[in-house]
């Protein structure tokens, strides 16, 4: 940047990062007139342009005060300043966006209310009290609103409604907080709300409208309610037999409802709340935060059948805070969906799709461009991490050190969510679902089709998952031979590994520790108990869980009594069979036990895995405490409330001497038969869990011992468990190695398409 002169000068800036939809350029208004500075400010396809022009004493505290005064939302990535000769401007204007250009601009996520916005609605002196759809530059839709870049009001979906006089002069007041705020609406010119019954027929509008629907809740209704992102299913989640009618209707058997409260203070009297819990669910996130329950907590035992755990969310729109007033109690706030389907968003097609679930429909005519579900966080080793990663946090980017190819990348096959790189950003779409039906496998083509129309991006490449059959990769293969480009199939488990290395800014070798359910393997196996060491050429895999059978395949992921077979199988043969008092053989009949032992001896229908997540199942199963599940992970899940929260002698694993070129294998057989000496003594679950914990934890500092001090990268769906996290990270600092773990990307394989995106960048860097 060159020095300012004497003279008056000129300074072009041009700002990148998170600087559209967060009142950027009306700051930019202010201080301009504050520092008496003329000149302009537009948005533009890379963020922000503006030029101001004075004495160089001003424009040089403007450039100080541009970035430590920005908006609170803001984020400034890139700031670049060039002084040049006087233009002969007078005042200051907000200039008409500019749409040429590669799209390099931030896309903001959807907002929570702001306080000055909560504060105008329960105001009855206010034009817009009560009125469900106000916002400002600091809070509202964003990202479930914006067609393209720049984030204008003619690229919103809000560009059907044509502001009033009263809104038009806020709108264009630079004083007013709703200067550019491209939602702005009130009762005279903006979205309304109307009732439903069970057919689509109009039963009443406006402010009766939501006190109608709120009456219902407390009747015992099933009510729909067109929110942010899409529909929700509102119950009340105290009554036991409306919430487990839900349950009938959704076809959800036991997998927890989410919760919205009024208040904090209420979501205290039923849970325990940390300082950090409490600042997630006030904060401009606003996300479904998991909290322990308290002991006689007002909500059904239906909510969240056998979990000690609550997930719970404040209201983040004003349709939620009034809704949320007018009841004073927690009601159930689950996606409007039916099974594995996408929440529904669009009120054209909501009667059809949730016919036969919802009493009556609380719709708006504000249409939603893509469907944004809650997002899910929990607290885990002092730090926020992201379970399900979508409103408030997508699509942010994962900025990196450096500028990669344009790569668009699929994902897995389940918790959906596609990526794309664009320079040093990757953008990580919103939470599409598991790829189970058609609907799902619909939402994941239209993101993919989505997140490079926004940014107006052309991919240089394709990827996806390595396994051949998964919809996401058929889907990538097919957009890749389309349009003449190069597909990269990336192996599951070193794409989780590069994409917590990425959230974490880890850019040398380390050490990756992978575990999860299912993977397609290096070798054509499941894996998913592995180690890999990576660096910036690739991965090799140094070590491995020891491999057993999962009798019957896909069925041993959903019953985890098979996955214990398999286990005691492969460490006893027909031994195993004689265990007649063990949980999981008890489960079995004869029959079943026959047929099962004929895949086992044969090799029939009974793939092999190194699976981290199925040796949960199976120790769950043996422990007693679940042999079939109702919903993924649900048995680790129970295992890891189980566990006691002192520190228990671990269970030992055995790691085996092998050649350099070979990974070395984990044998669980000592933990095994220690587990089965536990078990015959009559040791209690809670002990069992732990030991377990315990001894997981120490497998990882052992390998991370024989590879070296190199930082220690844990990720994979395993890794959602606390108590594993936990002990895990306090044993690897005790010893003096550097872990890292997942905060904003999650574990699972919601974040494998950040990976996916890296690898094939170092792909198409060595060609």
């Amino acid at each position: 940047m060159a020095e300012p002169g004497a003279e008056p000068r000129r300074l072009s800036v041009e700002v990148a990062g998170l600087v559209q939809g967060v009142g950027f350029r009306p700051f930019v208004y202010r201080l301009a007139r504050e520092l008496d500075l003329t000149g302009w400010v537009e948005n533009s396809a890379r963020g922000v342009s503006l030029e101001v022009e004075g004495s160089a004493e001003a424009l040089v505290l403007f450039l100080r005060r541009l970035d430590q005064d920005k908006p609170p939302r803001a984020s400034i990535h890139t700031l670049e300043p060039v002084f040049l000769a006087p233009a002969g401007y007078r005042g200051f204007e907000i200039r008409p966006s500019r749409h040429t250009g590669p799209a390099g601009a931030l896309v903001v996520p959807d907002i929570a209310t702001c306080s000055d916005c909560r504060r105008e609605l329960f105001d009855p002196n206010d034009r817009r009290y009560r009125y469900p759809f106000i916002n400002c530059t600091n809070c509202g839709p964003r990202f479930s609103i914006v067609e393209r870049i720049p984030y204008d009001r003619p690229n919103t979906t809000m560009a059907r409604f044509t502001l009033c006089p009263a809104c038009r002069a806020e709108y264009e007041d630079p004083g007013d907080r709703r200067f550019h705020a491209q939602p702005n609406a009130c009762p005279v010119c903006g979205p309304r709300l109307t009732l439903w019954d069970a057919q689509g027929q109009v039963l009443t509008e406006g402010d009766e409208a939501l006190r109608a629907a709120a009456r219902a809740v407390v009747e015992g209704a099933l009510v729909a309610m067109k929110g942010l992102g899409g529909f929700l299913l509102l119950v009340d989640a105290r009554s036991e037999a409306t919430v487990a009618r839900l349950r009938r209707a959704k076809e959800r058997e036991e997998k927890p409802f989410a919760l919205l409260y009024p208040s904090l203070a209420l979501v205290e009297e039923d849970c325990l709340v940390a300082p950090e819990e409490a600042r997630l669910l006030r904060g401009p996130e606003a996300p479904i935060v998991l909290l322990v329950r308290r002991p006689g907590a007002r909500v059904a035992a239906a909510v969240a059948p056998g979990n000690p755990c609550l997930g719970v969310m404040l209201p983040y729109t004003p349709l939620h805070y009034l809704l949320a007033e007018a009841l004073g109690f927690p009601v159930v706030a689950t996606s409007g969906n039916r099974g594995d389907e996408p929440i529904c968003i669009d009120e054209g097609e909501v009667v059809q799709r949730l016919s036969g679930i919802a009493d009556l429909f609380l719709v708006h005519d504000r249409p939603i461009r893509r469907p944004v579900d809650d997002s899910v966080v929990r607290l885990v080793a002092g730090r926020e991490m992201v379970l399900r990663r979508a409103r408030g946090y997508a699509p942010l980017p994962v900025r990196l050190e450096e500028a990669i190819p344009t790569v668009l990348a699929m994902g897995a096959h389940l918790k959906g969510a596609v990526a794309l790189s664009l320079g040093r950003e990757v953008f990580l779409s919103q939470h599409l679902g598991d790829q189970e039906t058609p609907e799902a496998r619909a939402a994941l083509v239209q993101a993919a089709a989505d997140l490079p129309d926004l940014f107006s991006a052309v991919p240089e490449a394709v990827a996806g998952d390595a396994h051949p059959d998964y919809p996401s990769s058929r889907h990538g293969i097919g957009l890749a031979a389309a349009a003449g480009l190069p597909w990269v199939a990336v192996q599951h488990h070193y794409a989780h590994v590069l994409a917590c290395l990425a959230e974490n800014r880890v850019t040398g070798p380390a050490l990756g520790v992978a575990w999860d359910g299912t993977g397609y393997g290096a070798d054509g196996t499941v894996w998913g108990g592995e180690f890999l060491q990576v660096d910036g050429t690739g991965y090799r895999r140094v070590a491995h869980l020891r491999p057993f059978p999962l009798p019957g395949g896909e069925r041993a992921i959903r019953e985890p009594r098979r996955a214990a077979l398999g286990l005691l199988y492969e460490a006893l043969g027909e031994e195993a069979f004689a265990l007649a008092e063990l949980a999981p053989l008890r489960s079995f009949s004869g029959e079943e036990l026959r047929v099962l032992g004929q895949m086992l001896r044969r090799g029939v229908n009974a793939p092999r895995t190194s699976s981290a997540g199925r040796l949960f199942d199976a120790v769950a199963a043996l422990t007693g405490l679940r042999q079939q599940m109702r919903y993924e992970g649900q048995a680790a899940m129970e295992l890891e409330f189980a566990a006691s929260a002192e520190v228990a002698e671990p269970y030992p694993m055995m790691v085996t001497a092998t050649t350099d070129a070979a990974a070395a294998v984990i044998d669980w057989g000592p933990l095994l038969r220690e587990l089965l000496t536990d078990l015959a003594a009559g040791q209690v679950p809670g002990v069992i869990a732990a030991r377990f914990h315990q001894g997981l934890a120490e497998v990882v500092v052992a390998i991370a011992r024989r590879v070296g001090l190199l930082p220690v990268a844990l990720t994979g769906g395993c890794w959602q468990n606390r108590c594993l996290l936990e002990r895990t990270v306090a044993r690897l600092q005790a010893e003096g190695f550097a872990p890292c773990w997942h905060q904003r990307v999650p574990p699972n394989d919601g974040g494998v398409a950040l990976g996916q995106v890296l690898a094939a960048a170092r792909v198409l860097a060595a060609r």
